[in-house]
């Protein structure tokens, strides 16, 4: 059967249907780690590291939420200097935001998104409440 990220690993969210289209976890202690690519297959089996690809969409996205219409058109063009390709520059999107996205290096998909109503914490975290 599936993970149940709720029930098997204790993440919080104020999400309560069963199969939502989107659910947003708020984890207490939880950091986002970049690690090199090769060297993170080299850590899950050194002798026998799983191969690397970076062809096509792998089917994970990560998301920078920022403060400004403003301020996403500056990360995405500051992405694209260092060498990202922009894969869809920023618009209004369907879900009332604005956001665009590049490709990492690594071929990884990055969005860059803002919305009028979202509010930060103190700690700069985006609040997702109901």
């Amino acid at each position: 059967s599936p993970i149940n990220y709720r029930a098997d690993y204790g993440f919080k969210t104020f999400e309560t249907a069963e199969s939502p289209n989107i659910v947003f976890f708020n984890n207490n202690g939880t950091k986002l780690e970049l690690y090199p690519l090769q060297a993170l297959a080299s850590d899950i089996n050194e002798m026998e590291p799983p191969a690397l690809s970076s062809q096509g969409f792998c089917g994970i996205t990560f998301a920078m939420n920022a403060k400004t219409k403003i301020e996403v058109g500056q990360l995405l063009a500051l992405a694209e200097v260092h060498g990202a390709k922009i894969v869809k520059p920023a618009q209004e999107v369907f879900w009332g935001g604005y956001s665009g996205y590049f490709t990492d290096l690594d071929g990884y998909y990055w969005e860059v998104a803002y919305a009028e109503s979202w509010q930060f914490d103190e700690q700069e975290m985006l609040v997702i409440e109901p």
